[in-house]
Parts: structure tokens; C-alpha cells; sequence
């Protein structure tokens, strides 16, 4: 099922006022999206989806229109996608314990964890998102039968891990969605908690934010601010500071995750929909983070 807008639906307030293009992206005539459980951009503004359904990845021109598809040999459960600065692309195969890089081209040039065998509080189990820091560091949000976030090199060395089940500071209950930002903080949606945490890259904690209920993912643009997704259904932006500065409700169900293009268009894939909803920035936008 997917849910369409009337033409000129707008939403939004003062910076972050958006026209609402749903369902958007035009898959080859005969097919059907099945749950898109992520997308992502690139320098290029091609957008991915991720979906669970063969092919996994399709790719889009910042038009809708489709270019490609690949993913079908390798990833089995699509969950988080993260778009590296050098265009690299980074997936969860959930249910492989597994972290994937990629070529644009969908060829593998790095793999994360030990396909098909799950870890305790070790790399991975049922792992949920990734990100990439300006540095190429690759943080992963190990979250269905983890309570962790785990830390790359660029090449794939363990460098850490931080975390535990609970509330506390440092401990998560389903870190679902995972972002670095340009300062190198690292924050994560903890989901079943109703925050999102911030730390240090070896996991140090700084702060939390709240007034979220259940936070599905998180993007940060060129300007630092902050993107957050819950199961209001809300999309909530904040300054770096965690000050909020607008929240509404633009989708029909929950966003399971977004992302941001050099236009300062936002990405909305709405898993239980089978759709991504794209918002059209209209307002004065920042370049978006690579």
C-alpha cells in the first residue's frame, strides 16, 4: 500500500518549509517497491533506496527516475544504508551480521562481522545502522540483539565498542539509527529509551536529548543541524546544540529512516508504506552534508 498527497501539500515553518512530493521514485514499469527500510544520498544527489525485496538497492537521479538495481546475490535483510564521503556505499545485511561496503556499482570491497553467525555485545548481532565520520571511520549501531555501538578503521580494524542494555548513560535499549557529525560526535537513537545519545568516538558520553518517542534514525546536514525521525510519527530538527527548532508531521506512518540531498531536499522511507516521501525544501537551505 502507499499513500499519495494532493498536489501542493506543504508543510513546514520559517527555515524548513517543504513541499510534500508521495510517493517518490519511479521504479521500472512492472515492478513494486517492497519495505524500504532506508535511503540515502550521494555527492551526486542519486538516491538509494534500500528495501527489503529482491533487488535490495535500487538507485535514482535526483529526478525520480530509476538508473539502476544490484543487491540480490548478497543482502538478504535490508535494515540501515550510509553513503561514505567518497560515494562508498555502506549497508546492515541485518540478518547476516554483517556490515557490507560497496562500491556505487553495488560490488563488495569490505565486509564487517562473520556472515551468518551472531555475537554477543561483540560484532554483530541483528546490527541496525552504520555511519561513516568525515575520517572514513565506520561506526555501526548494533541494535535487535546487541546493545552496543562498535568502531572501524577505514579498513576494517575493531578499534572499540561501548554499551549495555538498560537506561543509563551509555546503555541502550535498541540503538536503532547512528549518525557522526562534523565535530565527530556520535549520535545514536536509542530507540525503546526515547533519546538520542551523543559521545565521543571511544564511546565517552556527553549528553542526551529527549521529548522523542521511540527515535527510528537520524541525518545531519552541512550546517550541523540535526534530523531526527520518531514513531509520533514526527521528523523533529535541532540545532547542534540540541536546541529544537521545528518538528511536524509529514508522513503518514513513521519514518524508518532520512537523509538529506545537496539541495537541501529530505528523504523519508516510510517502511510501512512500501514508499519514500521526498520533501522539497523551498526555504534558504545549507549544503548538505557529504
Amino acid at each position: 500500500m502507499t499513500v499519495e498527497n494532493a498536489p501542493g501539500l506543504v508543510v513546514g515553518t520559517g527555515d524548513f518549509v517543504y513541499d510534500v512530493v508521495r510517493p517518490w521514485g519511479e521504479p521500472p514499469a512492472g515492478w513494486s517497491l517492497g519495505l524500504v527500510s532506508h535511503v540515502a544520498a550521494d555527492s551526486r544527489d542519486r538516491v538509494y533506496f534500500y528495501q527489503r525485496k529482491d533487488p535490495p538497492v535500487l538507485v535514482f537521479d535526483r529526478d525520480g527516475h530509476f538508473l539502476t538495481a544490484w543487491g540480490s546475490q548478497r543482502l538478504r535483510d535490508a535494515h540501515g544504508i550510509f553513503v561514505g564521503p567518497d560515494d562508498h556505499v555502506y549497508v546492515c545485511n541485518r540478518d547476516e551480521h554483517e556490515v557490507l561496503k560497496l562500491t556505487p556499482e553495488g560490488k563488495i570491497v569490505l565486509v564487517l562481522g562473520q556472515r551468518g553467525r551472531p555475537a554477543l555485545q561483540a560484532p554483530f548481532n541483528h546490527p541496525a545502522d552504520v555511519a561513516v565520520s568525515a575520517g572514513g571511520e565506520i561506526y555501526v549501531a548494533d541494535g535487535y540483539g546487541n546493545s552496543a555501538v562498535h568502531r572501524f578503521s577505514p579498513e576494517g580494524r575493531h578499534l572499540g565498542s561501548w554499551g549495555a542494555p538498560g537506561a543509563g548513560r551509555g546503555q541502550f535499549t535498541t540503538p536503532h539509527g547512528i549518525w557522526v557529525d562534523a565535530g565527530d560526535r556520535v549520535l545514536v537513537a536509542d530507540r525503546e529509551n526515547d533519546r538520542v545519545q551523543l559521545f565521543s568516538p571511544e564511546g565517552d558520553f556527553y549528553e542526551e536529548w529527549r521529548d522523542l518517542y521511540h527515535p527510528m534514525d537520524i541525518y545531519v546536514d552541512g550546517a550541523g543541524t540535526v534530523y531526527v525521525t520518531d514513531q509520533v510519527p514526527r521528523l523533529s530538527m535541532y540545532s547542534p546544540d540540541g536546541r529544537l527548532r521545528a518538528r511536524g508531521r509529514p508522513v503518514a506512518v513513521g519514518a524508518h529512516g532520512v537523509w538529506g540531498d545537496s539541495r537541501g531536499n529530505l528523504y523519508l522511507a516510510e517502511v510501512g508504506l512500501n514508499q519514500v516521501t521526498k520533501l522539497a525544501r523551498r526555504s534558504p537551505f545549507f549544503r548538505a552534508a557529504p
